[in-house]
């Protein structure tokens, strides 16, 4: 700057100026390494405001300016000169991208660095690589913002979707279907395909009374996982966590108890076939999530075993009733055709039950039927049918038997009855005792069921007629 002659006064006096400062002169070189560290200064400010580490290296990968310092819970001092790719978390959370070298500019690209404490942030990146006048890359150049909170707000989103469309697909399955057995097949098929299992089973932990069941399966492998699946689930009864996993012969296994409001317990088996992925805390959230459809469908499956059972039971004895009675043994029939057999169909009823009731009341009637009902148990095998047909009046169907085992069971209920209903009658009432009609049908006259049922009728209307708290055996020439 060069200083220059101040001109002459004018007429009139002129206003005080500041003085002028004489300032020596810089040479041009300084004035270049002013203006580049000036240059620099500003980038690295205008970097910093704009991520969160800002880096270049050199040719071979290492770290030849590094800010701001600590980065990451690093020493900035300490990282440079070292090779910058050993800051990445790893290839297989980064998909092989290494922002610190890259062969091209990059921006908005994600990678995973360590901390110093060893845990792992997620950073997303802008940079590009450094040429010199010949074209070829003698370093690289970026910024990178932190992206963990982001990136963890994202997963935790596309998470949620995601087990909402498998929940939702799973709904949209079971509303296909009316029996719950089905419902059960098309939500089991539903999780295998949303989670890329081998297989998938519901365990009915209370079983038989003596070993688990298995109550439903799909897809392959439960035989390998079945006893560490049981296991599994015994532990998690009592634990709060609601899953449980283990590796069997390769396989990864997840468990999840399940109990209804009925007290059914039971647990959701989850497995992936051998060498494959381990069913991680995303896949246990979204097994547990369907395990709530689970139980809604087993709860449902009992309901409807109930009505059925009840549609099929004398609610008082808790036997077969009519109905029931009559289509399991037209279906019997069928069988004992095949197999050249004969069946036996026996009708009692109790005699002077009426009278009980009119002087002893309702109440001491039911007694008596449920008496009978309870004896007709104790007398009969496991596979005879037993049923309540109405009022005083029951049946039984013998398979395989014919009329001389019949009678034996039919002496036996005669002379036992009149002790099991003495303590009901009072002083002068009439002893309840049975009458007993027997038909049996034997195998190659094709008898149908009305016929069998009229002939067993007439039989123990005529053992009334003779007196009751009798049997008779009716043969086929009797029939009316």
């Amino acid at each position: 700057m060069t200083s220059h002659p101040e001109p002459l006064a004018p007429a009139v006096p002129a206003p005080v100026s500041a003085p002028v400062m004489h300032l020596p002169p810089i040479d041009a070189a300084g004035e270049i390494n002013a203006a580049m560290l000036e240059s620099r200064q500003r980038w690295r400010d205008f970097a910093l405001m704009s991520g969160d580490l800002c880096f270049e290296t050199d040719a071979e990968g290492r770290f030849v300016f590094l800010a701001p310092d600590p980065v990451l819970g690093w020493e900035a001092g300490a990282l440079l000169t070292r090779d910058a790719g050993q800051l990445l978390a790893g290839s297989e959370f980064s998909a092989g991208f290494n922002p610190f070298r890259p062969t091209e500019p990059v921006r908005l690209r994600r990678a995973w660095l360590r901390r110093a404490d060893g845990s792992s942030v997620c950073f997303t990146f802008a940079a590009a690589p450094l040429v010199d006048g010949n074209g070829q890359v003698i370093g690289a150049r970026g910024v990178g913002q932190d992206v963990s909170l982001q990136d963890n707000h994202d997963t935790e989103v596309a998470t949620a979707l995601r087990r909402t469309e498998v929940l939702d697909h799973i709904l949209w399955r079971m509303r296909q279907e009316v029996l719950a057995p089905r419902m059960m097949q098309a939500a089991l098929d539903s999780i295998v395909t949303a989670l890329g299992l081998e297989g998938a089973a519901v365990l009915d932990l209370m079983g038989d009374g003596v070993l688990p069941t298995v109550q439903h399966q799909t897809g392959e492998g439960l035989t390998a996982v079945l006893f560490r699946a049981l296991a599994l689930l015994e532990q998690s009864q009592d634990q709060s966590d609601p899953t449980n996993d283990a590796v069997v012969d390769g396989r990864h296994l997840l468990v999840c108890p399940c109990q209804t409001r009925f007290g059914v317990r039971a647990g959701l088996a989850l497995w992936r076939p051998p060498g494959g992925r381990a069913l991680d805390s995303d896949d246990a959230t979204l097994a547990d999530s369907a395990t709530g459809l689970i139980r809604v469908i087993l709860e449902h499956e009992s309901i409807q075993r109930e009505m059925a059972r009840q549609a099929r039971t004398d609610p008082l004895t808790g036997l077969l009733n009519r109905r029931a009675f009559l289509d399991e043994m037209s279906r019997r029939l069928d069988r004992l055709d095949r197999e050249q057999l004969p069946g036996t169909l026996m009708f009692i009823d109790l005699d002077h039950f009426k009278a009980l009731n009119d002087s002893q009341g309702h109440d001491l009637g039911d007694e008596a039927l449920c008496l009978t009902a309870a004896l007709l148990r104790n007398t009969f095998r496991p596979q005879d049918l037993v049923a309540r047909l109405g009022g005083d009046e029951f049946a039984l169907w013998l398979d395989g038997a014919d009329e001389f085992a019949a009678a034996e069971r039919a002496e036996a209920l005669r002379t036992q009855s009149p002790d099991m209903f003495a303590h009901l009658t009072g002083p002068g009432s009439p002893q309840v005792t049975m009458s007993i009609g027997i038909a049996t049908r034997w195998p190659g006259l094709a008898e149908d069921v009305e016929m069998l049922m009229q002939r067993a009728d007439q039989a123990m209307y005529d053992v009334k007629r003779a007196g009751r708290a009798h049997w008779r055996v009716s043969r086929t020439e009797d029939a009316r």
